[in-house]
């Protein structure tokens, strides 16, 4: 399978331009013979949405997303976006489009909500970890903090996912100054594709965002309009996200590697074969039982008497 990572610079709260700029890649890549294209984690809106999120929203019925679809006949393609359900909930959301055809949002799991990251109080949280099926293998999408939490890639492998799709948007000077970024996803992009017998797909964004970026329009006349306390978002600094977006292969290693800072499209294909010879030679999951698992949750979750 060719896969091609879109390593994009999104302009902050200009959905139109950025879906423009989603559609214009799609079709330079499926040209170029991609079977899937990946994009970033809010790659429709950016990530520094603040309190305007619900304005750079979509529905999955909205014009821009069926347009992302329909670019995506002879192709498949996988785009992060904020996304407004029927119930008026909004999520931090990867739309997953093959063929033309809308197949399902992925709704991120594990929201941050400390330092820097402010999520929970925008999103809400999705509920189900997803899997599809292209071109004979079974992908796995995930969403930054997603991967943080090993329960849920653990969840990923019990559907049989032959590949994970990580989308980030990781920005330096966003954490504790003890804790370096790049290296941290550098460690765990390789620790599941090594333990887990998976290619993981990497794609992070680059580029930087401060408050000076971002106004909300005002209500037009007529409409009941939000106070600008509520409109203005809570941005005090300028964050540099870094790239070095990456398909680490089922052994742990980097088989292509985007570089860091700049706005690249990088093209690489993967293999069934490799994936059956790690199976083949480091049979790590041969004996895995997630039915001991399930037994062990109850045990420790539902035991009489336990206060934690």
């Amino acid at each position: 399978m060719k896969i091609a990572m879109c390593q994009t610079q999104p302009k902050l709260m200009d959905v139109t331009a950025n879906v423009e700029d989603t559609i214009d890649k799609i079709n330079v890549c499926k040209e170029k013979g991609a079977d899937l294209i990946v994009f970033p984690e809010l790659a429709l809106t950016g990530y520094f949405v603040g309190l305007g999120y619900h304005e750079a929203a979509l529905t999955m019925d909205s014009p821009h997303i069926r347009r992302i679809a329909g670019a995506t006949r002879g192709t498949a393609a996988v785009v992060g976006f904020i996304e407004e359900s029927r119930s008026m909930n909004f999520y931090n959301s990867a739309l997953v489009a093959v063929d033309g055809e809308l197949q399902f949002a992925y709704r991120k799991l594990n929201l941050p909500n400390y330092g820097v990251f402010e999520e929970r109080k925008f999103f809400s949280s999705g509920k189900h970890v997803r899997v599809f099926r292209h071109q004979g293998l079974n992908i796995a999408v995930f969403i930054c903090n997603d991967l943080w939490h090993p329960s849920l890639p653990y969840l990923g492998i019990t559907q049989k996912a032959d590949v994970f799709l990580t989308l980030f948007n990781s920005s330096e000077g966003s954490m504790a100054d003890e804790f370096n970024n790049i290296e941290s996803w550098e460690i765990i992009n390789r620790f599941y594709s090594r333990i887990f017998g998976i290619y993981n797909i990497c794609v992070n964004r680059v580029g930087e965002e401060g408050p000076e970026a971002v106004r909300c329009e005002p209500a037009k006349t007529g409409e009941t309009g939000f106070p600008d306390a509520f409109r203005l978002p809570e941005i005090r600094k300028t964050y540099h996200f870094w790239g070095g977006s990456e398909i680490i292969n089922p052994f742990g290693h980097a088989i292509y590697k985007a570089g860091k800072d700049d706005e690249e499209v990088v093209m690489g294909a993967i293999s069934k074969d490799m994936l059956r010879r790690k199976k083949i030679v480091l049979p790590y999951l041969k004996n895995d039982d997630p039915y001991f698992t399930f037994r062990e949750l109850g045990r420790i979750l539902y035991k009489p008497g336990d206060n934690w």
